[in-house]
């Protein structure tokens, strides 16, 4: 044939009749649509659909046999599409801070851990001075990339949460707060610090020891607050009246834990337990009792809070009270994407009740 009598409309419709199974057949592979889906079943499209989100009215039968059809097709969902129809991104707005610390890095841990499981990814935004900084541009910035909604887990610190007073009035999406106590959170979910402190208290106080002294956190933080709490009303509850004199202030680093303990052992020699506010101060803590010839536990019980990893390698194996913060995480999740359905399926602003998760001792050389 010669070509050169062809038109162009002639030529590329005879160049694609060469070729046409290898391409049909990848571009059907990349296309698997509801519709090729709902034929191989021999149903609705609309029956497709609601095997795909869940619903419930579709017979077990023909669930298994869309299922099975969905496998074989390698069929996915357009991510986009559903995200269009459901007016959803399947996106959570996360912002924290301090997170070169134990908690919470941990507890973001187990947001981003749940966060896959469920289908959603996550907006990070990280608020580097959350005790001076309030919040509006991060929230106005995660409203304005449509999130389906907001975990806040920037410690609370002072007052750092009045601003959201106003801003909640105006908020169109949830927004649920990791250890916040402020009347401003709505929804929140925290660790019972105070029970926290009580059993690591009475833990010592059940060994016999007279003198239970506090090294604390920053005293601004609502952490240190409460577990200072927990400390004074242990104590009282025990008819022991607690001193001024057996507290020292620490800022969460083993070294103000080691300064801290030096200063208590100045004031109050004769001190025989310390309750550490959390175990990278009670590092510190065990090496300046070291420093200062105390052995640990005979003449200084000490007990710390948190259970990091390396809790039980300190010299000796360091008593500690462990919060569940990859739970506290989990947990959060879930209850935000309950909130957001909820929210979703009804005219008014959904409300779920407070979540209060309990601290557990665990109890190693350093006590007993």
């Amino acid at each position: 044939m010669d070509y050169r009598s062809l038109s162009v409309t002639q030529f590329y419709s005879l160049t694609q009749k060469s070729k046409p199974n290898r391409m049909s057949s990848r571009d059907s592979k990349r296309r698997i649509t509801i519709i090729q889906v709902a034929e191989a079943c021999n149903v609705s499209t609309q029956t497709v659909s609601r095997v795909i989100n869940n619903r419930t009215d579709v017979s077990a039968e023909t669930r298994q046999r869309i299922l099975e059809a969905i496998n074989r097709l390698n069929y996915q969902p357009n991510a986009l599409a559903r995200s269009l129809i459901h007016r959803r991104t399947n996106t959570i707005g996360v912002v924290t801070s301090g997170i070169d610390y134990f908690g919470p890095s941990s507890i973001l841990m187990g947001i981003e851990q749940q966060a896959s499981r469920m289908g959603y990814s996550l907006s990070l935004n990280l608020l580097h001075d959350p005790a001076s900084t309030d919040g509006h541009e991060m929230l106005s910035g995660l409203i304005s990339r449509q999130v389906d909604g907001i975990i806040w887990a920037v410690p609370e610190i002072g007052n750092n949460l009045s601003w959201v007073s106003e801003k909640l009035t105006k908020l169109s999406l949830p927004i649920l707060f990791i250890n916040a106590t402020s009347p401003y959170a709505a929804t929140t979910v925290r660790i019972d610090n105070r029970m926290g402190s009580k059993l690591a208290v009475e833990h010592l106080l059940q060994q016999g020891r007279k003198s239970v002294g506090l090294i604390t956190g920053p005293l601004d933080w609502l952490e240190a607050t409460e577990r200072k709490i927990g400390w004074h009303e242990t104590l009282l509850a025990n008819q022991i009246a607690p001193k001024e004199e057996w507290i020292a202030l620490g800022d969460w680093s083993a070294r103000s834990g080691e300064a801290a303990m030096h200063r208590l052992l100045q004031q109050c020699p004769d001190l025989d337990a310390v309750f550490v506010s959390n175990d990278q101060m009670a590092l510190g803590a065990l090496k300046a009792a070291s420093e200062l010839d105390k052995r640990v536990p005979h003449d200084l019980a000490i007990v710390g809070f948190d259970d990091i990893p390396e809790a039980s390698y300190f010299q000796p194996p360091l008593t500690t009270v462990h919060q569940p913060l990859r739970e506290l995480g989990v947990h959060a999740l879930t209850l935000l994407i309950q909130l957001i359905n909820e929210d979703a399926e009804s005219t008014q602003s959904a409300a779920i009740e407070p979540a209060l998760l309990l601290p557990e001792l665990v109890i190693r050389r350093s006590s007993v």
